[in-house]
């Protein structure tokens, strides 16, 4: 399969790409990595309609509301970093409510089988036999469920198992689980709840953002994956030579404006790179095979992860060593004998060090 083809990308509702899935079983046979698309794709909305297209494929419209929405994320997930981060950077701690998922998947001898995500705040002993509690882990606190896959099925979906997941608690249903879709609606839908003067999606720049959007997606959010989760080492060359190649781009940028489109306050492009680029050095240099630079050796990048990682009050329990611990947990403790990195030293709180060279 060519480059051009592996990075190719599919536009749902509000133009956010996903995966090309055009002979996805073969391309994942031959060693590349394919992200597969999520199937909850209902809006939050308060002008909107849905066309006769959504509506043929039975896509429901639901209104904003203060504690109706329910968040299921895993804190090593960057996809459900996306959908914290917005929570945090538009102050909506109080409108949505979250439960947090153990950072390793289901064994395969667990009752409902392995590689799912579960609820386990008691923690659970790891690859390294190390008995591993995580304080920010919760209990199923809506449904009482102990699995991800169990709140699917009881919204009658049977074809999904992934997160975030946005629930509906009044109806006891999926909303959405893409998260750059629930990122959008936490950005414009839930606007009157906003606590912030933080606006994600500024009508002057919306064709900037979404055009950002795709090339993050492509190049650096999803091609960090085809690097780190490839089997064949000419497409893993590729991704690196890819995603080295964007952060490049990322430092020309940054030395001209203080974030993505030019604006003075970070937008849902800048929200959507910072997953990505917060677990560059402390995981995927390694782990990902992502080991040309790190982060700190691009001094307007280094300068932007300090902007962003204090851009709202509440960003810091997204961005903390605590949240940190369970991305590297996430990573390293479901391959190999599960042994976590205790380095590099430093990290998260060096992101907001500006002179920080490493050690």
């Amino acid at each position: 399969m060519s480059s051009n083809n592996a990075s190719a990308g599919v536009s749902g509702l509000a133009g956010i790409t996903t995966d090309d899935q055009t002979n996805a079983a073969q391309r994942r046979a031959q060693g590349e990595f394919v992200r597969g698309v999520s199937s909850a794709r209902n809006w939050i909305s308060t002008t909107q309609e849905p066309t006769a297209e959504e509506k043929a494929d039975g896509a429901i419209w639901y209104k904003p509301a203060k504690g109706r929405y329910h968040m299921y994320v895993a804190y090593n997930c960057p996809w459900c970093h996306r959908v914290l981060l917005a929570r945090s950077m538009l102050g909506l701690e109080d409108v949505i409510t979250v439960d947090v998922l153990y950072p390793n998947r289901s064994d395969d001898d667990e009752p409902l089988g392995g590689n799912l995500w579960k609820f386990c705040p008691q923690g659970q002993v790891g690859r390294n036999g190390k008995h591993m509690v995580f304080p920010e882990c919760t209990v199923d606190t809506v449904l009482g469920k102990d699995y991800v896959i169990e709140v699917y099925k009881l919204a009658g979906i049977t074809d999904q198992k992934s997160v975030p997941i946005l629930f509906d608690k009044e109806t006891k249903t999926v909303v959405n689980n893409e998260s750059a879709e629930i990122v959008r609606m936490l950005g414009t839908a839930m606007k009157e709840f906003q606590t912030t003067d933080i606006d994600l999606y500024p009508e002057e720049k919306r064709s900037q953002i979404d055009e950002m959007n795709d090339w993050v997606y492509k190049e650096i959010a999803n091609g960090s994956y085809k690097a780190g989760f490839s089997s064949n080492q000419d497409v893993y060359e590729t991704a690196y030579k890819n995603y080295f190649e964007a952060l490049d781009k990322l430092e020309d940028i940054f030395s001209k404006n203080k974030f993505l489109v030019g604006t003075d306050k970070p937008t849902e492009a800048d929200l959507r790179l910072l997953p990505p680029l917060f677990r560059h050095d402390p995981v995927y240099y390694n782990r990902f095979k992502l080991n040309k630079k790190y982060l700190w050796e691009y001094p307007n990048i280094w300068r932007w992860m300090g902007d962003m990682t204090t851009c709202a009050p509440q960003m810091e329990p997204v961005t903390s060593a605590g949240y940190l611990a369970h991305c590297k947990q996430g990573y390293f403790g479901r391959t190999g004998n599960g042994t976590i990195p205790v380095g590099p030293e430093g990290y998260p709180e060096c992101y907001k060090n500006p002179s920080f060279k490493g050690n």
